[in-house]
């Protein structure tokens, strides 16, 4: 597997970043650290992640636009173990000048991709594998009286999730999330 010649890759968005951790692959198999918080902290990343959660959805199932409010806002660093997903963020903080911009990138058992999501940003995924196991880290614990999201098929989004919009398949609550030209959220 070729190998990136940097950790972090900028997104273009602020903070918003890319990792590639460095995978050892031979006939056996491959190995990685999948997180390294000596190397995370040599690189400014300075988080202290405090949950780690696993989802595993069949092809069509899309999660999300969801975030936390304030003060349960989450970092999270997110990845792909088995089968592949289409990762979508939408920057909402609102001083930022990618306020409103979504950015969007596949994550997979094969390329080994991860994601650093700061706090502010509503985040989802759409399974585009027959099956996957979506894992991720959050700085901060879940609050269900502090749950947010917003609508994943917003027009003004315009996102393309890569899946026909009859083979989408998503929870009632997340189909009820407010456009974010309606979204109340603190940041």
């Amino acid at each position: 597997m070729n190998q990136p010649q940097s950790f972090i890759e900028q997104t273009g968005i602020a903070d918003l970043l890319i990792l590639h951790p460095r995978v050892f692959a031979d006939e056996r198999g491959y190995f990685y650290e999948s997180y390294n918080k000596q190397r995370f902290e040599a690189n400014g990343l300075n988080y202290d992640f405090v949950q780690d959660n696993q989802a595993r959805s069949t092809y069509g199932i899309l999660r999300g636009l969801h975030f936390q409010h304030h003060p349960y806002s989450q970092t999270k660093l997110v990845r792909v173990t088995e089968g592949e997903v289409l990762d979508v963020v939408v920057d909402l903080r609102s001083a930022s000048a990618t306020y409103g911009k979504s950015f969007s990138i596949i994550l997979s058992e094969v390329n080994k991709v991860q994601l650093l999501i700061p706090q502010g940003f509503a985040h989802g995924y759409a399974v585009l594998s027959p099956t996957a196991v979506f894992q991720y880290k959050c700085d901060n614990y879940y609050s269900k009286a502090h749950e947010g999201g917003l609508a994943y098929n917003d027009p003004a989004l315009q996102i393309d999730w890569r899946i026909p919009a009859k083979d989408i398949i998503t929870s009632d609550r997340d189909k009820d999330w407010a456009n974010l030209k309606d979204l109340e959220h603190q940041f």
